[in-house]
């Protein structure tokens, strides 16, 4: 949920190192949240990443308790670890001209591990993943990915953010997740891309990439134009597989226009088929950057 602040992709969370509201003070320089004993137990935890990001725009300091003070490990590699480089991070806010504003569409929770699929501006539109792992109702590691969102819609019109938001097939988790697991290393890291149909209902496929249009045949378009232009995109290695029923999550790295990234993919399952995408691709910084030892994925 974090990028360093001197990258123009600079991701969120990013309020003042010392956060007050009333007489709530929040030190996060010395890892302790002062005089804070709010009720973390009543609220669910998709309801405390909600409540976390939506922070980013209303201030609020409260949703600070939901994070553990003593035990906070970050992979954004632009941010310290625990809650004294949470709040490094998060003092760069005052330099954006603009109030932040959040919008969570999406958020998901597979055992232990929440994510969620949010629409951010500040310094500029981002549109990205963040995901948060849980020990006793407390946050207690975070990944993230952001990508710059264009100004435009993609070639059928749509945007990195809207589509389907309905949770449902809860009973079928185990097997979407199975299939988007295959479907990656068959298809995006090419060990079998021979098998790319069984994956679709024919040629049925909604697209939320900026650049590639609806359908099969526009995944096949805008693959092909990469292709000729001597562009690659390579998947080379899935790190984690997350989902709730319908959807699925998928971690991966690999190489885009000659750039180290990492994918984050969220796919839609529908009687079996893949049926809806969204994504976000992020460089990684050279490792003399990082912030932390955690490094990005780590899962």
């Amino acid at each position: 949920m974090f990028q360093s602040i001197s990258n123009p992709c600079v991701s969120h969370l990013q309020f003042c190192i010392y956060l007050t509201k009333g007489n709530h003070h929040i030190n996060f320089a010395s890892g302790k949240n002062n005089n804070i004993q709010y009720n973390t137990v009543m609220k669910t935890n998709k309801e405390k990443v909600y409540d976390v990001l939506k922070a980013i725009e209303t201030g609020a300091s409260e949703p600070i308790a939901y994070i553990n003070a003593n035990n906070y490990k970050q992979h954004n590699l632009g941010v310290a670890d625990g809650l004294a480089g949470f709040g490094a991070a998060l003092a760069g806010l005052k330099d954006y001209p603009e109030a932040a504003r959040v919008n969570t569409v999406r958020v998901f929770q597979d055992g232990n591990y929440v994510f969620a699929h949010t629409d951010y501006n500040f310094f500029g539109p981002k549109t990205g993943f963040d995901i948060f792992r849980f020990e006793d109702g407390l946050i207690v590691e975070h990944w993230d990915n952001l990508q710059e969102t264009p100004k435009a819609a993609n070639p059928s019109g749509r945007t990195m953010i809207d589509g389907t938001t309905e949770v449902k097939d809860l009973e079928n988790t185990e097997e979407n997740k199975a299939l988007v697991k295959n479907f990656v290393h068959d298809v995006l890291m090419g060990e079998h891309p021979e098998n790319l149909t069984r994956y679709f209902n024919g040629n049925a496929y909604i697209q939320h990439n900026p650049a590639i249009a609806d359908n099969l045949d526009g995944l096949g378009k805008a693959l092909a134009d990469m292709a000729a232009a001597g562009l690659k995109m390579v998947y080379t290695t899935n790190h984690k597989i997350l989902g709730e029923g319908n959807f699925v999550l998928s971690v991966s790295e690999g190489e885009f226009c000659g750039r180290y990234v990492a994918f984050y993919d969220l796919f839609r399952v529908e009687d079996g088929f893949i049926a809806e995408h969204w994504d976000a691709i992020e460089d990684i910084p050279a490792r003399e950057a990082w912030k932390n030892d955690n490094g990005k994925f780590g899962f």
